[in-house]
């Protein structure tokens, strides 16, 4: 096994390319390499493709990365690489949960091969992952103590889920098992695999509508990246953003009126809401460099994001329309990936301000900063 998270991407990669068809002639993957980009704060793995475009495939480089909250707020899930730490560190990704308080770390999963992008249920009592351990990146789910692990697809192919639906009963899936990357859903217990898109574009970075109707997602179908909507079953596919340069990163605002996007229209990346009933446009960042990963807070109201306007990533938190600008950390570090707690009270981060990738909490006024890992804690506690 790989040291560290360059044998996930190198998999990532390999499972795309034993499709078949891939790499002939005329293929729209061929030619393609990885490679890892800094945006705004975030690190990027992106595939390039033969015409120059790019997929992102994952956001964050490793260390301890990818917070996500449980739906009650007791605890944040997020995956590690852990091999710095003699005494429990491995040098493969593995999930591990912890208090917002911070404190002992317990592992979900202890496995030779990689588990990464931990989602929550909406009931808090699974989570659904990726991992490598069958050879091939595949969905699995376990219940929230890490027991009883089950694979969710078996398919030649990466497949990285984005989440489960609002009611429980299905995993959304990006998968490359037909040439190039489509979104999926699956019931929970691995049937009833459906194709949600089809088309030789590149569909990604897809998102559940808060009531499990819809799916909006990131498409290049129309020879540029666009933020589209379709129902849950596949049904009206719609460009919401009509736009020759790119959107994408499409966020839902809790109530389901409106998607927060990433848009470079106006030559470097700013943020917009648009409501999706209307296609009402706000522009909520202007600055003169990049602003991205919108975060909806849970009442509706604001937005978290990471911003280089300063020369350097950090954290703001603005009025969704825009208004209420406020700087919540600075560092001279990078600080990545906001998420709003469920009540609203309190951002988890990832920043490298102390020499590599740790999470951290802070409290949406900017106060009260909290690092939640640290590799010279004691050993994390295993289920």
């Amino acid at each position: 096994m790989a040291t560290h998270f360059a044998a996930l991407l190198a998999l990532l990669v390999l499972g795309l390319a034993s499709l078949p068809g891939c790499g002939e002639s005329g293929d729209e993957l061929a030619g393609r390499l990885v490679f890892i980009a800094r945006r705004a704060g975030g690190y990027d793995i992106r595939l390039g493709t033969a015409s120059g475009r790019q997929i992102e495939l994952t956001r964050h480089l490793p260390a301890d990365s990818f917070p996500v909250w449980a739906p009650d707020g007791s605890r944040i899930a997020f995956y590690a690489d852990r091999k710095f730490n003699i005494q429990d560190r491995d040098d493969n990704l593995d999930i591990f949960v912890m208090a917002p308080t911070g404190g002992e770390m317990t592992r979900l999963t202890d496995d030779p091969a990689h588990d990464a992008f931990p989602h929550w249920s909406r009931d808090g009592s699974r989570i659904a992952f990726y991992s490598e351990r069958d050879g091939d990146g595949d969905v699995f789910v376990m219940n929230a103590d890490g027991s009883d692990i089950r694979q969710v697809t078996n398919a030649p192919s990466v497949d990285i889920p984005f989440g489960w639906s609002p009611d429980g009963q299905r995993i959304g899936f990006i998968s490359g098992r037909d040439r190039n990357l489509e979104i999926y859903t699956v019931a929970g217990n691995g049937d009833d695999v459906q194709r949600i898109t089809r088309n030789r574009a590149l569909d990604v970075s897809a998102a559940w509508s808060p009531d499990g109707t819809r799916i909006a997602f990131e498409s290049d179908r129309d020879g540029n990246r666009e933020v589209y909507v379709t129902n849950a079953d596949g049904s009206h596919q719609v460009n919401l953003t009509v736009r020759h340069l790119r959107d994408g990163s499409p966020a839902w605002s809790p109530d389901g009126a409106m998607l927060a996007f990433v848009s470079e229209r106006d030559a470097n990346a700013e943020i917009y809401v648009i409501d999706v009933t209307y296609s009402l446009l706000t522009r909520v960042t202007n600055s003169s460099r990049d602003d991205a990963t919108p975060a909806w807070s849970p009442d509706n109201t604001r937005l978290a994001f990471v911003s280089n306007r300063d020369f350097r990533p950090e954290i703001y938190i603005s009025n969704w329309d825009g208004s209420g600008l406020r700087k919540i950390t600075s560092d001279a570090a990078v600080e990545a990936a906001p998420v709003w707690s469920p009540a609203g009270t309190s951002i988890a981060f990832e920043s490298s301000r102390d020499g590599r990738r740790d999470i951290f909490l802070v409290n949406a006024d900017g106060r009260g900063f909290t690092r939640l890992t640290n590799d010279e804690a004691p050993t994390a506690a295993r289920r």
